[in-house]
């Protein structure tokens, strides 16, 4: 029995729209007894997730698995940074940006399949104003949407959309300067562009298959920056849809590159999010890519770019 694995199931019992129920029970299917030794927690408030993994830490566990959606997944990552414990997935949210960008089923049964085959590879993640980041993070548009959907009280992807569109008749663009270091020339340089929004992506996508930056890849030791600049009403469908099918890079409106860090200048201070998460913060950000210091459970049966 000394061989097993401890592995913990940190559960959100309200996020998304599945039953936990049904998942509980599998856990107990696919994780047998001669190969783990199994923990189930339950979070109770915003913050909890991040509690139990660090308790998990401490007691030597294994693996950690996030159930629920990304807050939950975000919340348990950023507390497994720097350690040997691995983090695992099962998602029920309503993106699910992460998981999706690992190629992770989205059949709990099939991701309890892929937990249970322990495939652990050590990944990157990002750093915006030393607050860790796993998929994307940034200025502009979508911080100032997710400040909106945060104080909305509502959860779940219609509510998100309805928060995009009104808010994205109204939002003014504004001019940020760019210090870019360490690219694949290993270059610095200075660029300055009137931007709708400033992405840095880890992994491809914000969620719900909409790719923001569909090559990034969470195991070069680099983040990939999209800058998308002002377009017309007119101009939005065809953004949406270029999103959905991984060719946003081909609209004339976006500039792309890919660098190790990254500092931001604003006029003023203002919003940041790191993976939806908002933060009110001085003018100047600071973004960079820590290489290969997260470890998680990855589909070794499908080629995400990780």
């Amino acid at each position: 029995m000394s061989d097993r694995k401890k592995i913990w199931f940190i559960v959100n019992p309200i996020s998304g729209t599945r039953n936990k129920a049904g998942i509980v029970a599998a856990i107990h299917k696919y994780m047998t007894p001669d190969r783990f030794e199994v923990e189930i927690r339950y979070t109770q408030r915003k913050g909890h997730a991040a509690q139990i993994a660090a308790e998990a830490i401490e007691r030597g566990v294994d693996v950690v698995v996030a159930v629920g959606g990304d807050g939950t997944v975000n919340e348990t990552a950023r507390a497994l940074i720097h350690t040997d414990v691995a983090l695992g997935i099962v998602p029920c949210g309503s993106g699910n940006g992460l998981a999706r960008h690992l190629c992770l089923p989205m059949n709990p049964e099939k991701a309890l399949t892929v937990i249970s085959e322990c495939n652990i590879h050590s990944l990157d993640y990002g750093l915006i104003n030393g607050q860790p980041f796993f998929c994307t993070a940034g200025v502009g548009f979508d911080a100032f949407l997710s400040d909106k959907f945060n104080k909305s009280g509502h959860r779940g992807l219609l509510s998100y959309v309805e928060n995009a569109i009104m808010a994205g008749v109204t939002y003014k663009s504004e001019t940020y300067e760019l210090e870019i270091e360490g690219g694949p020339e290993a270059e610095e340089s200075r660029q300055v562009h009137k931007a709708f929004l400033i992405t840095c992506a880890n992994a491809s996508q914000y969620g719900n298959d909409f790719y923001i930056a569909p090559h990034a890849s969470m195991s070069d030791g680099l983040m990939d920056v999209t800058v998308m600049e002002p377009f017309t009403l007119l101009e939005a469908p065809a953004i949406a849809y270029q999103m959905s099918h991984r060719t946003i890079t081909r609209n004339s409106h976006i500039h792309s590159f890919k660098c190790k860090a990254l500092t931001i200048h604003r006029l003023q201070p203002g919003v940041i999010h790191y993976d939806g998460d908002p933060k009110d913060e001085a003018a100047d950000v600071r973004v960079e890519l820590v290489p290969g210091d997260i470890r998680m459970v990855v589909n070794v049966h499908k080629k995400p770019r990780r």
